[in-house]
C-alpha cells in the first residue's frame, strides 16, 4: 500500500490548480518552453561561432625529423616562431 494511486494525484492535481489557476499553469509552461528554445538557440549559436573563431586561425604545422625527441623539436619550433 505504498503507492501512490489515481486519486492522490487527483487530489494534488486539484490542489494545484485551485492554487494557482489554469491560466498560471499554462502561462508557466509557456514561459519553461521559451526558456528551452532560447537555450538551444543560444548552444547553436555558441558552436557556430566556435566553428567560426577556428577557421580563422592559420594552420600549424609540426615538423618532425626523424632521430629527433619532442623536447629538441619543440625547442627547434620554437626558435623558428621566435
Amino acid at each position: 500500500m505504498g503507492g501512490a494511486s489515481i486519486w492522490h494525484w487527483i487530489v494534488v492535481g486539484l490542489i494545484v490548480v485551485l492554487l494557482f489557476g489554469r491560466g498560471k499553469i499554462s502561462e508557466m509552461m509557456g514561459d519553461v518552453a521559451k526558456g528551452i528554445k532560447a537555450f538551444k538557440k543560444g548552444m547553436a549559436d555558441d558552436e557556430s561561432q566556435a566553428v567560426q573563431n577556428q577557421s580563422n586561425e592559420p594552420a600549424r604545422s609540426i615538423e618532425h625529423q626523424p632521430g629527433e625527441t619532442a623536447q629538441t623539436a619543440q625547442n627547434a619550433n620554437a626558435n623558428k616562431a621566435g
